[in-house]
């Protein structure tokens, strides 16, 4: 009888295996969409149309890049920032690269949506693992 409870005990444990194993990525949205998730988890795809590097940097990160995607900075509706960091002998890096990195390609970009009082929603990527460029055709 003692084998019996254990055994219903170990199936039923393994049909809950699965469930507890989900893997949990964050929901893909539009960009035009981002608005609704606001201080929620997400990933957003998009092309990356423009771009503004910031006057001021970040110790440690370099100069703050904001880049746009599917609408220019003019009429935003999501962007994302990112940051040139530093090469290994502790040199920031110049942020015309992170621009040269994305501009004009398709990327996803995972993390919290944030969202000031004015303007449009973002994410703020400062690890660059947070972004993937989607292959071309896609």
């Amino acid at each position: 009888m003692k084998n019996l409870k254990m055994l219903l005990v170990l199936l039923f444990m393994m049909g809950l295996l699965p469930a507890f194993a989900q893997d949990n990525k964050p929901p893909l949205i539009k960009p035009g969409d981002a608005k609704d998730h606001v201080e929620e988890a997400a990933t957003v795809c998009g092309k990356v149309v423009g771009s503004h590097i910031a006057m001021n940097g970040v110790g440690g990160h370099g100069f703050p890049v904001n880049l746009y995607i599917d609408e220019p900075e003019s009429s935003a509706v999501f962007y994302f920032t990112a940051f040139p960091g530093e090469s290994d002998s502790g040199q920031t890096k110049d942020p015309k690269a992170v621009v040269a990195a994305y501009q004009g390609k398709r990327v996803c970009v995972t993390g919290k949506i944030l969202k000031m009082k004015t303007g449009a929603p973002f994410i703020i990527a400062a690890d660059k693992s947070k972004i993937k460029i989607e292959p071309a055709g896609k």
